[in-house]
């Protein structure tokens, strides 16, 4: 047999595949070129190539614990989020009928409405002559207003309220395949309650939790709107620093410095969730 004979064909291009050509052409151009020239932006200054926005960003006390507050921010929020989210995501999976629809309703809703809103909202809660101090009043737990609004505890509420979502719905998605006799069949053979959520049901739902977590922290850590009105400058994030340095202080290099290190923050846990996820996919032994 010839060697032409063996040569396989040349493969045309498939004509679906030709659809995803308009898209990426589009995230080209609003989201790939203005990474670009955002991270153009972090290294050139007044007098060409400079370093000195990262520099400063990494160099200076106070940027450091922005730096340090934004994590902060990010690891108490998905931490809080999970801890109300991975409950609710088995709840809402194993509803039927209208208590399904309503659970539906109480975590998916709160989506359609815009993060100002929802920001503005635990404002008005949380004031003084908010809906919180007059029921804590009229029910004789305080004599007096207490003060809630501008601070930490009030942010974390609102900042896990506002990401709550993201997380219930990727643990959701994998909590509704799992197959439900397996906790079961774990009993049957006499293993406790905590035996069979550490054993069989949190590694099944593994997936769903590492890809909520990726998702909600970095959604969190990178969070504008909440905090500035939650807490205003009180707590500063890398996001506020940004705008403070595009909008106020017309300092491009040191904005696009902090954004760039933003970016490599979640791309880290992007990737690292990734890594992560095809670990755990691994069967045990391959």
């Amino acid at each position: 047999m010839s060697a032409t004979a063996l040569t396989a064909p040349p493969r045309r291009p498939d004509g679906l595949t030709l659809l995803v050509l308009p898209a990426l052409a589009f995230l080209g151009v609003v989201f790939l070129l203005p990474l670009l020239l955002l991270l153009w932006s972090s290294i050139r200054g007044p007098g060409g190539f400079s370093l000195n926005g990262y520099a400063r960003v990494l160099g200076d006390a106070y940027y450091l614990q922005v730096m340090l507050q934004s994590l902060q921010l990010g690891l108490i929020t998905t931490g809080g989020a999970l801890l109300l989210g991975y409950p609710a995501a088995f709840a809402l999976a194993r509803a039927r009928g209208y208590a399904q629809v309503v659970l539906f309703a109480l975590i998916f809703l709160p989506l359609t409405v815009s993060i100002i809103v929802k920001s503005f909202g635990w404002g008005i809660v949380l004031r003084r002559d908010g809906i919180l101090n007059w029921a804590m009043e009229n029910l004789g737990l305080i004599e007096r207003p207490v003060r809630m609004i501008f601070t930490e505890g009030a942010l974390y509420a609102g900042m896990i309220n506002v990401f709550l979502p993201f997380m219930v719905l990727p643990i959701f998605s994998v909590v509704r395949m799992m197959d439900t006799r397996l906790p079961d069949a774990a009993a049957t053979l006499g293993a406790s309650p905590w035996f069979r959520f550490t054993r069989v049901t949190l590694p099944l739902s593994l997936p769903g939790v590492v890809a909520g977590v990726s998702i909600t922290f970095s959604l969190a850590v990178s969070a504008y709107v909440t905090p500035s009105l939650l807490m205003g400058d009180r707590f500063m994030t890398m996001s506020m620093v940004m705008a403070k340095a595009f909008l106020n202080l017309r300092d491009w290099q040191l904005g696009a410095a902090m954004a760039t290190v933003l970016l490599a923050v979640a791309i880290t846990v992007v990737v690292g969730a990734a890594w992560l996820q095809k670990r755990l996919a691994t069967p045990r032994g391959s």
